[in-house]
């Protein structure tokens, strides 16, 4: 299993700046955010107005002897957490609504986005590495919406009321408070900066062993049928210590950020005690009054606390939105111009290849065709044959328009593919592969997967014609049996009939097929082949193939080798021109 598959280039944010975007996605919820903040206000409030209560009970229940008194304060007090206990419950439901709703909304817009962007995307970009953007990140964005800025915004408030409470309870003490405060935020901004770039390489390492992961399962036979087992045990291994450590530097920078406010913030409520005692045992203010100051200075000293959490957390998911809106902005290298002309109706099937010359994105210096020219009438049968990395499946990605050439045109019934919408484009084309793709959904689904509106009676019909039919019927649901993940519970001749009839149901004016018997056994192979020639009829066909039976029903054989057409013509002109197709049908066919 390949082990250098390249990463997205990552750069490394250095603001909370890159959270911004995110809250795009907050914007259509303004009513829960709304009655979000007006929950929390009341909820902090509440906290705040307790102290006041705490000094009332304690100057005129306790210092008075009055029992009366006591009763109504604590009778107040009961009232008063009640409105917390609620507003916090309100408070907490809609903030996870929001979170939870805008996760949501994240994670579509990026599988959306990423479904549009070209397969070039994919040829440096490993699968995994985006699923992990889509899973991993958006919990954690889904984490601080959810959560930390609610929390954040709530010990704002109440380190805000506290202080103002604080003020006006004794403003000596106050202005010690204060004294402490630019020593507890000096070490917030210089470690939380580094918990945000540790945070972004932790996100990474996961990301690497998700991608790593992903590989592995999906290609376990080959992994078991060449033992290799043992060698990627200990390549993941390797991969979880990457991450562990990177973990682990992240979590360091926060224990030692939490531990040094700690430290400050109760030294300085230490201070205040010994001050405001003082002032107590001098008569210079009420037990009372030292109370509700106490107890506000542990609110703001609470709050201090939790916003220094918050800060990482924030870091943390600011790493997150980074990565997600770096796939967001990147742009999809094939898509529809502004105004595209029209293809004309109904569809006749004229390809032409004019002076074509193309590279692959991740091989800039090897031309996979180079100033190839092709017409092909409409429904005329033609053969593409020649030595492996010729170019014959490459004229494929370019008729899908999976690619634009680097030079030249391609047209399709005269309209150049660049100047038409690329899904109407597809729209024309049939395609079934050497390797046919079978998702993991039920048989009908597979088929319909070529025209999503077909009636069932037109699946079952196209099932009949690629002689997928018998085998589809045996099966424990027939039609709805799940095929398993990537078709695993069918054989590989089994797969190609599904991608035959998928062709089928989709009936398109040009058909291309790779190798699409390749799989079959020599009577499968007979009866697909003669489904196949009943869907070649009157359209115009494309057959990339190595069986002689096929490549000499063609009306035309083109023959490629080095990205540039060398000759064509039909098996028997070739044949006796003694060239390079003569040595392929010694070697390939003939034998």
């Amino acid at each position: 299993m390949p082990q250098n598959a390249r990463d997205i280039d990552r750069p490394k944010g250095k603001s909370l700046a890159e959270l911004k975007p995110i809250f795009a996605f907050v914007k259509p919820y303004k009513k829960q955010v709304f009655l979000a903040l007006t929950f929390l206000i009341i909820a902090a409030g509440t906290t705040l107005v307790l102290g006041r209560g705490i000094q009332y009970l304690v100057d005129n229940g306790f210092t008075a002897r009055n029992s009366s008194l006591l009763t109504q304060a604590l009778g107040a007090l009961g009232i008063i957490i009640v409105i917390s206990a609620i507003s916090t419950a309100l408070r907490f439901y809609y903030v996870s609504w929001i979170g939870e709703r805008v996760n949501a909304d994240i994670r579509d817009a990026v599988f959306s986005h990423v479904l549009d962007l070209s397969p070039g995307f994919f040829e440096t970009t490993r699968t995994g590495e985006v699923l992990s953007r889509i899973t991993a990140d958006t919990t954690v964005l889904e984490s601080m919406i959810g959560s930390s800025i609610s929390i954040a915004l709530r010990n704002i408030v109440i380190m805000i009321g506290g202080l103002i409470l604080l003020a006006v309870t004794s403003l000596k003490l106050t202005g010690m408070i204060l004294l402490v405060v630019p020593l507890v935020i000096g070490p917030i901004v210089f470690f939380g900066r580094r918990v945000r770039q540790f945070s972004r390489d932790s996100q990474d390492r996961i990301a690497d062993i998700g991608a790593y992961a992903d590989e592995a399962l999906h290609g376990i036979r080959t992994v078991q049928a060449f033992g290799h087992e043992n060698k990627d045990r200990i390549h993941f291994s390797k991969e979880i210590e990457r991450s562990f450590l990177a973990a682990k530097r992240r979590i360091s920078q926060r224990a030692i950020l939490t531990a040094i406010v700690i430290l400050l913030v109760f030294t300085a409520i230490g201070g205040i005690l010994w001050v405001g005692g003082n002032d107590v045992i001098r008569g210079q203010m009420s037990a009372g009054e030292l109370s509700a100051f106490v107890f506000y200075s542990i609110l703001v000293a609470g709050s201090v606390g939790a916003l220094s959490e918050v800060m990482t957390a924030l870091q943390r998911a600011a790493g997150a939105a980074e990565r997600l809106m770096e796939l967001l902005a990147t742009e999809a290298d094939i898509k529809a111009p502004t105004n595209p002309i029209s293809l004309p109706e109904p569809a006749s099937g004229d390809i032409n290849f004019n002076n074509v010359t193309f590279f692959y994105p991740s091989r800039p210096a090897h031309a996979a065709l180079e100033n190839l020219n092709l017409q092909i009438k409409a429904g005329e049968q033609v053969a593409i044959v020649g030595p492996s990395g010729a170019g014959k499946t490459t004229l494929y990605q370019l008729l899908l328009r999976f690619y634009d050439p680097n030079d030249g045109s391609i047209s399709i019934d005269g309209v150049e593919l660049t100047q038409a919408d690329p899904r109407k484009v597809r729209d024309r084309l049939g395609m079934v592969s050497q390797e046919p793709v079978v998702f993991g959904t039920s048989a009908i689904e597979n088929i319909r997967y070529g025209k999503p509106n077909a009636p069932d009676e037109d699946v079952r019909a196209a099932a009949e014609a690629s002689h997928a039919l018998e085998f589809i019927q045996k099966l424990p649901n027939g039609f709805d049996s799940n095929l398993g993940e990537r078709g695993v519970l069918l054989s590989s001749g089994q797969k190609q009939r599904i991608a035959i009839a998928r062709a089928i149901l989709r009936d398109p004016s040009i058909l291309l097929l790779d190798e699409a018997t390749s799989a079959l056994d020599a009577e499968s192979e007979r009866l697909v082949q003669q489904a196949l020639e009943r869907l070649m009829k009157n359209r115009t066909t494309l057959v990339i193939a190595h069986r002689l039976a096929t490549v000499k029903k063609a009306d035309r054989i083109v023959v490629i080798d080095g990205g540039t057409i060398i000759d064509s013509g039909t098996h028997n002109e070739l044949i006796n021109k003694h060239g390079l197709y003569a040595q392929l049908a010694q070697l390939q066919f003939l034998a």
